[in-house]
Order: C-alpha cells, then structure tokens, then sequence
C-alpha cells in the first residue's frame, strides 16, 4: 500500500534529525491531517500522501532539492502514481509552507487541510517543545531580552533571518491561530494558541524574576 511505502520512506529520510522535523512531526502532521479532511471532507488519499512527502524536500532540510521538489516526485514516480496526481500532491507541498509576509492561501481544500495540519503542530505544547529544540540544534539563543522581534518579514528575510527561540514565537507562532484555512483547525487553534501564551507568560515572569 502505497501510504505504507510512504511512512517507510520518510522514516529513512528522517531518521537522523533532531531538528523538529523529524519523522514523528510527519506522522503527527498526517495525523491530524487525515483527521481535518475527514471532517471537511476533502479528499483523503491526496491529503495523506502530500502529508507525508510535506517535508522531504523542505528549504531548511534540503535546499538541492526544494524548488523541483525532486524527492517526493521521485518517490511518487517509483510507485507508479499518476502524472495528474503527482501534480496535485506537489502543488499541495508548494503553498503549505510559511513564508512570513508572503505566505499563500493554498489553492485547494486539500493543500488547507495538509498546511493547517503543519501549523497546528507548531504551536500548542508540542509546538514549545520544536521551537527550543530546532533554536538548541542551531545554536540560537533562549532569550535575550536586548534583541526584540523582527516583525512583517517576508519570505526570503524571513527564511535568512537569526533570530531568538522566544523572539520566534512573536514572529510566526502567534500568527498561525489567525491563519488557519478550515473551520476544523480554527477550532483546536483556539485551545493551542492560549496554552502556548500562558506558557510565554510565564516564562517571562521567571525570566524576569518574578515567580
């Protein structure tokens, strides 16, 4: 079965990461994307698969490959999927990403239910978790309250741009509740986002001394 194949491939792919884009952000984003189409009824077999293959050509994981999106065509192209299919799916993996100001709204339901699947996973207490473990992997700073956050980038000063793990928060995290596509994900945004807020909070009144 061929979305079997897929969790096979990306396990490999991902075996040595500890960025937060490892292969158990994939599965939980096909997780919750398979959960997200099934209650927007979108079609499930596109989303799994672009769910799947969402970050084997990633610009931070893979730059030789992210324009053509070279790996997952490949894997799709070995297991004999349609042409038209392929299309679909890689159109899928092109509007998901964040790109700061010049993020898109995906041009299918089934690219809303994979992109909002990828954004619920980094916010929310697993999102915490992947922002101080990619800011760890790359040597960024916690904190520092002398550097404020950069705000309204767009994709190229975004994807260029060093920043703190907290000032991270300020720049994306807090954004993707009001972006969400779907009316499924608005609503476990809601719960995620406040959690993540009260945890910002908190860290910056220990910071600061005060609790």
């Amino acid at each position: 079965m061929i979305i079997e194949k897929a969790k096979e491939y990306v396990k490999r792919v991902f075996e040595s990461d500890h960025s937060g884009h490892d292969y158990f952000h994939t599965i939980r984003v096909y997780k919750m994307a398979t959960h997200i189409a099934m209650e927007e009824q979108a079609d499930l077999y596109l989303v799994q698969l672009a769910a799947l293959l969402h970050d084997v050509d990633d610009i931070k994981l893979s730059k030789e490959t992210y324009h053509n999106k070279d790996n997952a065509r490949s894997f799709l192209k070995e297991n004999h999927i349609e042409d038209l299919v392929i299309e679909k799916i890689i159109m899928i993996i092109e509007d998901i990403s964040y790109r700061g100001s010049d993020s898109v709204v995906p041009r299918s339901l089934e690219g809303m239910c994979v992109q909002d699947a990828d954004r619920l996973d980094a916010i929310g207490a697993i999102g915490i978790a992947r922002a101080f473990a990619y800011g760890g992997n790359h040597n960024r700073v916690m904190h520092d309250p002398t550097c404020p956050p950069t705000m309204d980038m767009n994709a190229e000063e975004y994807h260029n741009h060093v920043s703190t793990t907290i000032n991270h928060f300020y720049e994306k995290l807090f954004k993707l509740r009001g972006l969400m596509n779907t009316d499924t994900a608005k609503k476990i945004a809601l719960q995620r986002d406040r959690y993540m807020k009260e945890y910002i909070s908190v860290f910056m009144d220990e910071w600061d001394g005060v609790r």
